[in-house]
């Protein structure tokens, strides 16, 4: 189902919830005027894993201010052969390119590793809002500018890191954003974050492995030290959610 397009589903519901009750830490921080105009125009809405988000070239019709999951964003070669750019979870939303002057998403939006669930809004009524009220359309492009430091960490690391440092970190990343150590983190998700050959994922999950700070199981990645995986991602992890927190003033849930 891609949700810029799709009939309303029966399941999707009005939001009857305080500003102090939403799961989405962005959409929890906000103050209760801001809160306010967006608040009678949410809808729940879950996805499945592999559900789109959002199609590269469709408008946005939306915004999805994720409470669970992970949503990855992907850019496409060819228009087939997909690698993940960045994540976000309960700390953001996605659909931000009409906040930027643009009404078509660039990149694929997926939901990734674990069911997800999310407060919908439309577009046109949360840029309405963003125009009435300067601190909300603050915070919501400073969270955008928080994910183009992430963007940018993951292409310099591409280029210049080991494939288990670029491991480390990506794994932390979704360690970040699921709701337990045990993830879901199939040859399919690493192939969307590290784009090298399956024996080069296997010698680096060893090593991660040797390190004590995971255990992989067919299909899932545990994590047993975060602490390890923090030293061994060395400086590929840590701007962005640095940036996070001076930006928007949250300290780490972890």
């Amino acid at each position: 189902m891609d949700v810029n397009t799709a009939t309303p589903d029966p399941i999707e519901r009005a939001v009857p919830i305080t500003r102090a009750q939403t799961r989405n830490r962005l959409l929890s921080r906000l103050d209760d005027a801001d809160f306010g105009l967006l608040q009678p125009h949410l809808t729940r809405v879950p996805f499945a894993v592999g559900e789109v988000i959002l199609r590269a070239g469709d408008a946005v019709e939306s915004f999805c201010f994720l409470e669970a999951g992970i949503a990855g964003v992907l850019d496409a070669l060819e228009g087939e052969r997909c690698y993940a750019v960045g994540l976000v979870g309960a700390e953001g939303f996605v659909g931000w390119p009409p906040l930027l002057g643009d009404d078509r998403s660039p990149y694929d939006i997926v939901m990734r590793a674990e069911h997800g669930e999310a407060l919908r809004i439309p577009a046109d009524v949360l840029l309405a809002a963003a125009a009435r009220s300067e601190t909300l359309r603050v915070t919501l492009l400073r969270f955008v500018q928080v994910f183009m430091i992430q963007m940018g960490r993951t292409i310099v690391s591409a280029l210049a890191h080991p494939v288990e440092r670029r491991l480390a970190r990506w794994i932390l990343l979704y360690h970040d954003r699921v709701c337990e150590d045990d993830i879901s983190m199939t040859h399919e998700e690493f192939r969307l974050m590290l784009g090298v050959r399956r024996s080069s994922v296997t010698d680096a999950l060893h090593r991660l492995e040797e390190q004590q700070a995971i255990r992989a199981v067919r299909g899932r990645v545990i994590v047993r030290d975060r602490a390890t995986l923090i030293a061994l991602a060395g400086d590929t992890y840590g701007g962005p959610e640095h940036h996070y927190r001076r930006l928007l003033g949250e300290e780490r849930s972890r």
